[in-house]
Protein backbone atom coordinates (compact mmCIF):
# COMPACT_ATOMS: atom_id res chain seq x y z
CA UNK A 1 0.00 0.00 0.00
CA UNK A 2 2.63 2.32 0.85
CA UNK A 3 4.62 1.41 -2.50
CA UNK A 4 1.41 2.38 -4.32
CA UNK A 5 0.94 5.63 -2.71
CA UNK A 6 4.20 6.81 -3.68
CA UNK A 7 3.24 5.88 -7.12
CA UNK A 8 -0.06 8.28 -7.10
CA UNK A 9 2.62 10.76 -5.73
CA UNK A 10 4.81 10.47 -8.47
CA UNK A 11 2.03 10.79 -11.26
CA UNK A 12 0.19 13.86 -9.57
CA UNK A 13 3.75 15.55 -9.47
CA UNK A 14 3.83 14.48 -13.61
CA UNK A 15 0.03 16.24 -13.95
CA UNK A 16 1.32 19.19 -12.14
CA UNK A 17 5.26 20.50 -13.01
CA UNK A 18 5.24 17.98 -16.53
CA UNK A 19 6.44 14.99 -17.22
CA UNK A 20 9.67 15.83 -18.59
CA UNK A 21 10.20 18.38 -15.27
CA UNK A 22 9.89 15.02 -13.04
CA UNK A 23 12.08 12.92 -15.58
CA UNK A 24 15.17 15.61 -15.30
CA UNK A 25 15.16 14.93 -11.56
CA UNK A 26 15.02 11.32 -12.12
CA UNK A 27 17.91 10.67 -10.80
CA UNK A 28 17.78 12.60 -7.74
CA UNK A 29 14.35 10.83 -6.62
CA UNK A 30 16.63 7.28 -7.08
CA UNK A 31 19.20 8.63 -4.87
CA UNK A 32 16.35 9.76 -2.35
CA UNK A 33 14.43 6.35 -1.98
CA UNK A 34 18.28 4.46 -2.09
CA UNK A 35 18.83 7.06 0.87
CA UNK A 36 15.43 6.08 2.51
CA UNK A 37 16.40 2.25 2.68
CA UNK A 38 20.10 2.43 4.25
CA UNK A 39 18.65 4.75 6.59
CA UNK A 40 16.12 1.88 7.54
CA UNK A 41 19.11 -0.50 7.32
CA UNK A 42 21.53 1.24 9.14
CA UNK A 43 20.07 0.19 12.97
CA UNK A 44 20.09 -3.77 11.86
CA UNK A 45 24.09 -3.02 11.10
CA UNK A 46 24.54 -1.28 14.01
CA UNK A 47 23.16 -3.63 16.92
CA UNK A 48 24.48 -7.28 14.91
CA UNK A 49 27.87 -6.60 16.94
CA UNK A 50 25.83 -6.91 20.39
CA UNK A 51 24.08 -9.78 19.57
CA UNK A 52 26.86 -12.15 18.61
CA UNK A 53 28.66 -10.68 21.63
CA UNK A 54 26.51 -12.35 23.69
CA UNK A 55 27.82 -15.86 23.06
CA UNK A 56 30.32 -15.91 26.56
CA UNK A 57 31.73 -19.02 25.04
CA UNK A 58 33.69 -16.54 22.38
CA UNK A 59 36.26 -14.39 23.45
CA UNK A 60 35.24 -10.55 22.07
CA UNK A 61 38.81 -9.16 20.79
CA UNK A 62 39.07 -5.08 20.84
CA UNK A 63 37.54 -3.27 17.97
CA UNK A 64 39.97 -2.36 15.72
CA UNK A 65 43.13 -4.86 16.57
CA UNK A 66 46.22 -4.85 14.68
CA UNK A 67 47.27 -8.24 13.70
CA UNK A 68 50.50 -8.95 14.05
CA UNK A 69 52.81 -12.24 13.36
CA UNK A 70 54.55 -13.56 15.89
CA UNK A 71 58.16 -14.69 14.71
CA UNK A 72 59.89 -18.09 15.62
CA UNK A 73 63.18 -15.62 16.25
CA UNK A 74 64.07 -12.36 17.34
CA UNK A 75 65.63 -11.53 14.19
CA UNK A 76 62.10 -10.83 12.29
CA UNK A 77 60.11 -10.14 15.05
CA UNK A 78 57.07 -8.15 14.41
CA UNK A 79 56.56 -4.82 16.37
CA UNK A 80 54.09 -3.83 19.18
CA UNK A 81 53.81 -0.21 20.07
CA UNK A 82 52.37 0.77 23.70
CA UNK A 83 49.16 1.68 23.56
CA UNK A 84 47.81 -0.20 20.81
CA UNK A 85 46.07 -3.86 21.19
CA UNK A 86 46.89 -6.56 18.79
CA UNK A 87 45.78 -9.63 17.56
CA UNK A 88 47.66 -12.68 17.00
CA UNK A 89 47.76 -16.21 17.44
CA UNK A 90 50.16 -19.24 18.68
CA UNK A 91 50.44 -23.12 17.58
CA UNK A 92 50.54 -25.86 19.71
CA UNK A 93 54.03 -26.01 21.28
CA UNK A 94 54.86 -22.48 19.73
CA UNK A 95 57.15 -19.88 20.55
CA UNK A 96 56.37 -16.89 18.77
CA UNK A 97 58.43 -13.41 19.14
CA UNK A 98 57.41 -9.60 19.22
CA UNK A 99 60.05 -6.52 19.32
CA UNK A 100 59.42 -3.61 21.76
CA UNK A 101 61.29 -0.27 21.25
CA UNK A 102 61.79 1.08 24.75
CA UNK A 103 63.03 4.13 26.60
CA UNK A 104 65.55 4.03 30.18
CA UNK A 105 62.54 5.03 32.34
CA UNK A 106 59.88 3.44 30.74
CA UNK A 107 58.55 0.36 32.87
CA UNK A 108 56.99 -1.84 30.27
CA UNK A 109 53.79 -4.46 31.05
CA UNK A 110 53.25 -6.57 28.22
CA UNK A 111 49.75 -8.76 28.74
CA UNK A 112 48.97 -11.59 26.54
CA UNK A 113 45.52 -13.03 26.72
CA UNK A 114 45.44 -16.93 24.93
CA UNK A 115 41.88 -17.55 23.52
CA UNK A 116 41.52 -21.58 22.95
CA UNK A 117 38.78 -22.55 20.42
CA UNK A 118 35.65 -23.71 23.00
CA UNK A 119 35.67 -27.38 21.71
CA UNK A 120 39.07 -27.60 22.61
CA UNK A 121 40.53 -30.51 25.42
CA UNK A 122 42.81 -29.02 27.99
CA UNK A 123 44.92 -30.36 30.99
CA UNK A 124 44.98 -28.25 34.36
CA UNK A 125 48.40 -27.28 33.37
CA UNK A 126 47.83 -26.20 30.06
CA UNK A 127 48.19 -22.49 29.30
CA UNK A 128 50.94 -19.99 28.19
CA UNK A 129 54.36 -18.29 29.44
CA UNK A 130 55.09 -14.75 28.40
CA UNK A 131 58.61 -13.03 28.91
CA UNK A 132 60.43 -9.75 28.26
CA UNK A 133 64.04 -10.15 26.96
CA UNK A 134 66.67 -7.50 26.58
CA UNK A 135 68.64 -7.83 22.83
CA UNK A 136 71.01 -9.67 24.33
CA UNK A 137 68.12 -12.59 25.60
CA UNK A 138 68.64 -11.83 29.23
CA UNK A 139 64.86 -12.46 30.64
CA UNK A 140 63.86 -8.90 32.54
CA UNK A 141 60.81 -11.65 33.93
CA UNK A 142 58.29 -13.87 33.01
CA UNK A 143 54.45 -15.35 34.34
CA UNK A 144 52.49 -17.76 33.07
CA UNK A 145 48.84 -18.90 33.08
CA UNK A 146 47.47 -22.38 33.36
CA UNK A 147 43.83 -23.33 32.79
CA UNK A 148 43.62 -24.81 36.69
CA UNK A 149 41.43 -27.37 37.93
CA UNK A 150 37.80 -26.52 36.18
CA UNK A 151 39.66 -28.64 32.77
CA UNK A 152 37.66 -26.43 30.88
CA UNK A 153 39.03 -23.69 28.13
CA UNK A 154 39.05 -19.95 28.94
CA UNK A 155 40.71 -17.20 28.14
CA UNK A 156 44.19 -16.76 30.24
CA UNK A 157 46.12 -14.00 30.88
CA UNK A 158 50.08 -14.35 31.56
CA UNK A 159 51.90 -10.67 32.10
CA UNK A 160 55.55 -10.31 31.05
CA UNK A 161 57.32 -7.03 31.80
CA UNK A 162 60.58 -4.76 32.09
CA UNK A 163 60.59 -2.79 35.24
CA UNK A 164 62.86 -0.03 35.04
CA UNK A 165 65.15 0.77 38.09
CA UNK A 166 65.67 -2.93 38.45
CA UNK A 167 69.32 -4.50 37.98
CA UNK A 168 68.34 -6.63 34.76
CA UNK A 169 67.51 -5.49 31.45
CA UNK A 170 67.77 -1.55 31.56
CA UNK A 171 68.60 1.41 28.75
CA UNK A 172 66.77 2.26 26.27
CA UNK A 173 66.71 0.13 23.13
CA UNK A 174 65.31 -3.08 21.32
CA UNK A 175 63.55 -5.77 23.98
CA UNK A 176 61.98 -8.97 22.47
CA UNK A 177 58.45 -10.84 24.07
CA UNK A 178 58.44 -14.34 24.09
CA UNK A 179 55.11 -16.02 24.08
CA UNK A 180 54.98 -19.32 24.77
CA UNK A 181 52.41 -22.36 24.88
CA UNK A 182 52.54 -24.75 27.21
CA UNK A 183 50.67 -27.98 26.46
CA UNK A 184 50.44 -31.33 28.55
CA UNK A 185 51.43 -34.71 26.64
CA UNK A 186 48.08 -35.75 24.79
CA UNK A 187 46.13 -32.23 25.20
CA UNK A 188 44.34 -30.73 22.37
CA UNK A 189 41.77 -32.57 19.91
CA UNK A 190 43.49 -31.01 16.73
CA UNK A 191 47.21 -31.89 17.00
CA UNK A 192 49.41 -28.80 15.66
CA UNK A 193 46.69 -27.25 13.78
CA UNK A 194 44.94 -25.95 16.46
CA UNK A 195 45.84 -22.32 17.29
CA UNK A 196 44.94 -20.71 20.39
CA UNK A 197 43.71 -16.49 19.51
CA UNK A 198 46.55 -13.70 21.28
CA UNK A 199 45.24 -10.25 22.02
CA UNK A 200 48.31 -8.56 23.39
CA UNK A 201 48.13 -5.09 25.23
CA UNK A 202 51.33 -3.36 25.57
CA UNK A 203 52.02 -0.32 28.08
CA UNK A 204 54.56 2.15 29.69
CA UNK A 205 54.29 3.26 33.08
CA UNK A 206 57.04 6.00 33.44
CA UNK A 207 58.90 6.96 36.30
CA UNK A 208 57.81 8.98 39.42
CA UNK A 209 58.81 13.27 39.26
CA UNK A 210 60.24 13.09 42.98
CA UNK A 211 61.59 9.42 44.77
CA UNK A 212 59.00 8.32 47.09
CA UNK A 213 59.11 5.82 49.66
CA UNK A 214 60.13 2.57 48.86
CA UNK A 215 58.40 0.36 51.53
CA UNK A 216 55.66 -1.59 50.85
CA UNK A 217 52.69 -1.44 53.58
CA UNK A 218 53.26 -3.91 56.43
CA UNK A 219 49.76 -4.41 57.70
CA UNK A 220 46.47 -3.51 56.16
CA UNK A 221 42.88 -4.84 57.12
CA UNK A 222 42.88 -8.17 55.82
CA UNK A 223 39.85 -9.14 57.75
CA UNK A 224 37.27 -10.81 55.54
CA UNK A 225 34.10 -8.64 54.87
CA UNK A 226 30.68 -9.18 56.02
CA UNK A 227 28.55 -10.20 52.63
CA UNK A 228 26.58 -7.14 51.62
CA UNK A 229 22.69 -6.81 51.68
CA UNK A 230 19.98 -5.61 49.13
CA UNK A 231 18.80 -6.82 46.43
CA UNK A 232 21.06 -7.73 43.67
CA UNK A 233 21.15 -6.15 39.93
CA UNK A 234 21.16 -7.29 37.09
CA UNK A 235 25.04 -7.45 35.31
CA UNK A 236 25.76 -9.47 32.49
CA UNK A 237 29.37 -8.83 32.37
CA UNK A 238 31.24 -8.27 28.54
CA UNK A 239 32.82 -10.71 26.50
CA UNK A 240 36.39 -9.70 26.28
CA UNK A 241 38.90 -7.12 28.57
CA UNK A 242 37.60 -4.50 26.01
CA UNK A 243 34.02 -4.99 26.70
CA UNK A 244 34.32 -5.29 29.97
CA UNK A 245 31.10 -4.00 32.14
CA UNK A 246 31.59 -1.31 34.50
CA UNK A 247 30.97 -1.98 38.48
CA UNK A 248 30.54 -0.38 41.71
CA UNK A 249 30.57 -1.68 45.28
CA UNK A 250 27.10 -3.85 45.43
CA UNK A 251 25.58 -6.87 44.66
CA UNK A 252 25.17 -7.95 40.92
CA UNK A 253 23.54 -11.17 39.60
CA UNK A 254 23.97 -12.80 36.23
CA UNK A 255 23.49 -16.32 34.81
CA UNK A 256 26.13 -18.51 33.37
CA UNK A 257 25.86 -21.58 31.21
CA UNK A 258 29.02 -24.07 31.24
CA UNK A 259 32.25 -22.83 28.88
CA UNK A 260 31.02 -19.56 29.50
CA UNK A 261 33.16 -16.36 30.38
CA UNK A 262 32.54 -13.04 31.43
CA UNK A 263 34.71 -9.74 32.24
CA UNK A 264 33.72 -6.98 34.74
CA UNK A 265 35.63 -3.52 35.97
CA UNK A 266 35.81 -1.84 38.63
CA UNK A 267 37.12 1.57 38.98
CA UNK A 268 39.50 1.68 41.99
CA UNK A 269 41.19 4.94 43.18
CA UNK A 270 44.66 5.48 45.39
CA UNK A 271 44.40 4.35 48.67
CA UNK A 272 40.69 2.01 48.13
CA UNK A 273 40.78 -1.39 48.54
CA UNK A 274 39.22 -4.13 46.36
CA UNK A 275 37.23 -6.90 48.08
CA UNK A 276 35.09 -9.15 45.54
CA UNK A 277 33.50 -12.68 46.04
CA UNK A 278 31.14 -14.69 43.92
CA UNK A 279 28.48 -17.28 44.76
CA UNK A 280 26.86 -20.00 42.59
CA UNK A 281 23.54 -21.29 42.95
CA UNK A 282 22.50 -24.62 43.87
CA UNK A 283 21.62 -26.96 41.43
CA UNK A 284 20.00 -30.63 41.15
CA UNK A 285 22.44 -33.76 40.34
CA UNK A 286 25.18 -35.59 42.20
CA UNK A 287 29.03 -35.59 42.04
CA UNK A 288 32.31 -33.65 42.59
CA UNK A 289 33.43 -30.50 39.75
CA UNK A 290 36.81 -29.40 40.89
CA UNK A 291 37.04 -25.51 39.64
CA UNK A 292 33.70 -25.42 38.76
CA UNK A 293 33.47 -21.43 39.13
CA UNK A 294 36.59 -19.29 39.35
CA UNK A 295 36.71 -15.77 40.01
CA UNK A 296 40.17 -13.72 38.79
CA UNK A 297 41.55 -10.35 39.19
CA UNK A 298 43.46 -8.33 37.02
CA UNK A 299 44.79 -4.88 37.51
CA UNK A 300 44.79 -2.17 35.29
CA UNK A 301 47.10 -3.53 33.13
CA UNK A 302 45.98 -6.86 32.70
CA UNK A 303 48.46 -8.33 35.28
CA UNK A 304 47.12 -10.71 37.18
CA UNK A 305 46.47 -10.28 40.67
CA UNK A 306 44.82 -13.52 42.05
CA UNK A 307 41.93 -15.68 41.80
CA UNK A 308 39.51 -18.22 43.96
CA UNK A 309 38.04 -21.38 42.15
CA UNK A 310 35.21 -22.99 43.62
CA UNK A 311 34.33 -26.46 43.89
CA UNK A 312 31.06 -27.40 43.72
CA UNK A 313 28.79 -30.82 44.61
CA UNK A 314 25.43 -29.03 43.71
CA UNK A 315 25.57 -26.58 46.90
CA UNK A 316 25.02 -23.21 46.81
CA UNK A 317 28.80 -21.58 48.11
CA UNK A 318 30.75 -18.82 47.36
CA UNK A 319 34.23 -18.29 45.76
CA UNK A 320 36.21 -15.52 48.01
CA UNK A 321 39.11 -13.54 47.29
CA UNK A 322 41.90 -12.75 49.92
CA UNK A 323 41.71 -9.30 51.02
CA UNK A 324 43.99 -7.22 49.53
CA UNK A 325 45.99 -4.04 50.51
CA UNK A 326 44.89 -0.27 49.50
CA UNK A 327 46.40 0.55 45.85
CA UNK A 328 49.36 2.46 46.55
CA UNK A 329 52.51 3.10 44.46
CA UNK A 330 54.77 1.38 46.94
CA UNK A 331 53.01 -1.99 47.25
CA UNK A 332 55.24 -2.81 44.28
CA UNK A 333 58.23 -2.67 46.53
CA UNK A 334 56.52 -5.90 47.99
CA UNK A 335 56.91 -9.52 47.65
CA UNK A 336 54.03 -11.20 47.48
CA UNK A 337 52.68 -10.82 43.53
CA UNK A 338 49.27 -10.28 44.99
CA UNK A 339 50.26 -6.68 46.84
CA UNK A 340 52.66 -6.16 44.18
CA UNK A 341 50.07 -5.96 41.65
CA UNK A 342 48.20 -3.36 42.80
CA UNK A 343 50.61 -0.52 42.61
CA UNK A 344 48.41 1.49 40.32
CA UNK A 345 44.69 3.35 40.28
CA UNK A 346 42.57 2.29 37.30
CA UNK A 347 40.29 -0.09 36.17
CA UNK A 348 40.34 -3.49 37.68
CA UNK A 349 39.14 -6.74 36.12
CA UNK A 350 36.91 -9.05 37.33
CA UNK A 351 36.34 -12.48 35.39
CA UNK A 352 34.08 -15.04 35.98
CA UNK A 353 34.41 -18.46 34.38
CA UNK A 354 31.71 -21.76 34.74
CA UNK A 355 33.75 -24.90 33.95
CA UNK A 356 32.37 -26.87 30.43
CA UNK A 357 32.87 -29.91 33.07
CA UNK A 358 29.45 -28.60 34.77
CA UNK A 359 27.63 -30.24 32.20
CA UNK A 360 27.76 -33.58 32.20
CA UNK A 361 26.68 -33.77 36.17
CA UNK A 362 24.83 -31.12 36.46
CA UNK A 363 23.18 -29.94 32.86
CA UNK A 364 23.05 -27.37 30.11
CA UNK A 365 22.25 -24.17 32.98
CA UNK A 366 21.83 -21.59 33.01
CA UNK A 367 23.28 -21.71 36.42
CA UNK A 368 22.67 -18.28 38.58
CA UNK A 369 25.62 -15.94 40.10
CA UNK A 370 25.99 -13.87 42.40
CA UNK A 371 29.13 -11.34 42.53
CA UNK A 372 29.53 -8.76 45.29
CA UNK A 373 32.20 -6.20 45.07
CA UNK A 374 33.24 -3.99 47.62
CA UNK A 375 35.73 -0.99 47.92
CA UNK A 376 37.19 0.49 51.52
CA UNK A 377 39.48 2.89 52.52
CA UNK A 378 39.77 6.87 51.61
CA UNK A 379 40.92 8.12 47.96
CA UNK A 380 43.80 10.43 47.69
CA UNK A 381 45.98 11.58 44.37
CA UNK A 382 48.37 9.53 43.61
CA UNK A 383 52.16 10.20 42.57
CA UNK A 384 53.16 13.23 39.77
CA UNK A 385 54.43 10.86 36.91
CA UNK A 386 57.65 12.13 35.15
CA UNK A 387 55.73 11.66 31.92
CA UNK A 388 52.82 10.10 30.29
CA UNK A 389 51.78 6.82 30.88
CA UNK A 390 50.94 4.95 27.27
CA UNK A 391 47.32 4.90 27.14
CA UNK A 392 47.54 8.00 28.71
CA UNK A 393 44.65 7.18 30.90
CA UNK A 394 45.90 3.67 31.70
CA UNK A 395 46.15 4.44 35.67
CA UNK A 396 43.22 7.25 36.01
CA UNK A 397 39.72 6.71 36.56
CA UNK A 398 37.59 8.18 33.79
CA UNK A 399 34.29 10.09 34.67
CA UNK A 400 31.94 7.56 32.42
CA UNK A 401 33.53 4.63 33.78
CA UNK A 402 32.66 5.71 37.08
CA UNK A 403 28.94 7.35 36.58
CA UNK A 404 28.36 3.97 35.07
CA UNK A 405 30.06 1.51 37.70
CA UNK A 406 27.20 3.09 40.39
CA UNK A 407 24.87 1.34 37.69
CA UNK A 408 26.19 -1.52 36.67
CA UNK A 409 26.00 -0.01 33.15
CA UNK A 410 28.15 0.47 30.22
CA UNK A 411 30.78 3.33 29.16
CA UNK A 412 33.26 4.24 26.70
CA UNK A 413 34.90 2.75 24.03
CA UNK A 414 35.30 -0.32 26.47
CA UNK A 415 31.47 -0.90 26.85
CA UNK A 416 29.96 -3.84 25.57
CA UNK A 417 28.99 -2.51 22.37
CA UNK A 418 25.16 -1.40 22.27
CA UNK A 419 25.26 1.76 23.82
CA UNK A 420 28.09 2.78 21.33
CA UNK A 421 26.71 0.83 18.60
CA UNK A 422 23.43 2.91 19.48
CA UNK A 423 25.50 6.02 19.44
CA UNK A 424 26.85 5.65 15.97
CA UNK A 425 22.78 4.71 14.45
CA UNK A 426 21.88 7.44 15.82
CA UNK A 427 24.81 10.07 14.47
CA UNK A 428 24.63 8.32 11.15
CA UNK A 429 21.01 8.09 10.70
CA UNK A 430 20.66 12.31 11.69
CA UNK A 431 23.15 12.95 8.99
CA UNK A 432 21.75 10.73 6.43
CA UNK A 433 18.38 12.39 7.50
CA UNK A 434 19.87 15.62 7.26
CA UNK A 435 21.32 15.02 3.19
CA UNK A 436 18.17 13.39 2.25
CA UNK A 437 16.49 16.62 3.54
CA UNK A 438 18.79 18.68 1.26
CA UNK A 439 18.72 16.39 -1.55
CA UNK A 440 14.44 16.79 -1.23
CA UNK A 441 14.47 20.23 -1.09
CA UNK A 442 16.96 20.74 -4.56
CA UNK A 443 14.64 17.75 -6.27
CA UNK A 444 11.88 20.13 -5.03
CA UNK A 445 13.37 23.23 -6.52
CA UNK A 446 14.39 21.56 -9.52
CA UNK A 447 11.37 20.13 -10.43
CA UNK A 448 9.55 24.00 -9.81
CA UNK A 449 12.10 25.59 -12.22
CA UNK A 450 11.54 23.20 -15.12
CA UNK A 451 7.99 23.60 -15.01
CA UNK A 452 8.64 27.49 -14.93
CA UNK A 453 10.42 27.07 -18.50
CA UNK A 454 7.93 24.52 -20.05
CA UNK A 455 4.88 27.71 -18.81
CA UNK A 456 7.09 30.15 -20.81
CA UNK A 457 7.79 27.87 -23.81
CA UNK A 458 3.81 27.22 -24.11
CA UNK A 459 2.37 29.72 -26.51
CA UNK A 460 0.17 32.11 -25.64
CA UNK A 461 -3.83 33.06 -26.85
Amino acid sequence: MRGRGLRTAWRWRERRFGRRAVSGAGAVRTVLLSGLCALLVLPTVGTAPAAAAEDGRSYAFAPGARDVAGATGPATAGRLDPGRIYRSSLPRNGRLYYRLDLTAADTAYVPVTAVPPANATVSATDGIRVSVQDAQGTPCGYAAARFGAGLSPRPVTALGQREAGKALCQGKGTFYVLVERLDAEGSGTAGPAQRWGLEIAPATEPGPARAGSTSAPQTWDSATPEPLGGTPRDASGGTGFASARALGQGVWRTGLVPGETRFYKVPVDWGRQLNASAELDGASGHGYVGGALNLSLYNPVRGYVEEAALGYTGIRRPAVLTPLPPVEYANRYAAPAGVTSVRFAGDYYLVLHLSRQLTGLYGQGPFGVTLQVREAGRAHAGPQYAGRPVPGDAFTLTGPDQAAALTGGTAGIGSTGGDSGMKLVAIGGIGLGTVLLLVLAVWTLTARRAQTRVNAQKPTA
